[in-house]
């Protein structure tokens, strides 16, 4: 049986009343029901669609574009609750199915959740959790000091956001480093600030020390170039939430930005006042 949960490029083998029947090099087929058979096609064309079982739980193809694939992680809508688990919205024409016991707690209607989607072994169903921790992992690193990561906001604590690293490992991010307003499922780039003896994992949201200069001025140097006088009004009195909706960075990093830059005098500083760009004459 073709996998369930991920995208394959199959090859029309045959047209019947129920719709297109696709197959793979290894003969496996599944059906693409009429409604979602394109205008036009021939027999041998090839066509990418998603696999998963239908409400006869028989595999089905569909080339709708799913909100989550397997092994993946997604914030989506309950649309339906009940006393065996609760149901969300992943663009697909049958809801996502959430076990009783898979919710970290009861879900409900109208609200969203961050889940992971994964194949239940004992059912060959496609089904989600919001019991996310489950499904990162930090003993074997595969991430390294500076690199930079993709994160998943999970959720919000007193020392700042936990968030997850490249959908495979659990990190945090400091609250005093966060310049914008964060809540779960928000998707962001990072760099991999700290790794702990523990293999804990402490992530910024700027590139740490000598190697974020670089790049950070480079970036409040598009800013001014993009700006009709050249002139952007942050100074050692603003303050971070300002420089952050300005130029996306840390006070700390601005300042080190336009340290470099003053030291290659791109920039006039005038204090209290701004920066100004030096024109070439």
């Amino acid at each position: 049986m073709l996998d369930l949960g991920v995208k394959h490029t199959l090859t029309i083998d045959r047209d019947t009343p129920p719709g297109l029947f696709l197959t793979n090099e290894a003969g496996e087929e599944v059906l693409l029901p009429n409604k979602y058979k394109p205008s036009q096609f021939e027999i041998g064309d090839e066509l990418e669609v998603f696999v998963y079982l239908d409400f006869d739980e028989r595999p089905v193809a569909t080339n709708l574009e799913p909100k989550v694939m397997l092994d993946e992680f997604a914030y989506l809508t309950c649309v339906d609750s009940n006393d065996f688990g609760a149901f969300l919205d992943w663009g697909l024409e049958k809801h996502l199915f959430v076990p009783h016991m898979e919710q970290a707690y009861k879900m409900i209607k109208g609200e969203q959740y961050l889940i992971f989607c994964y194949l239940d072994e004992q059912t060959n169903r496609l089904v989600a959790s919001s019991r996310v921790n489950k499904f990162v992992d930090n003993t074997i690193l595969t991430v390294e000091h500076f690199d930079e990561v993709d994160l998943i906001v999970t959720n919000a604590t007193e020392m700042g956001y936990n968030v997850i690293i490249n959908e495979i490992h659990i990190g945090l991010l400091y609250k005093d480093e966060v310049f914008q307003d964060l809540k779960t499922g928000d998707r962001l780039k990072g760099v991999v600030k700290k790794i702990r003896p523990d293999n804990k994992i402490d992530v910024s949201l700027q590139r740490p020390g000598y190697r974020g200069i670089e790049p950070n001025a480079n970036k409040v140097m598009e800013i001014l170039e993009a700006t009709e006088e050249g002139f952007l009004p942050l100074h050692d009195k603003s303050k971070p939430e300002l420089i952050y909706d300005t130029v996306h960075l840390s006070k700390k990093a601005f300042k080190k930005a336009i340290g470099t830059l003053y030291k290659e005098r791109q920039i006039t500083i005038e204090n209290g006042v701004g920066i100004f760009l030096n024109k070439e004459e």
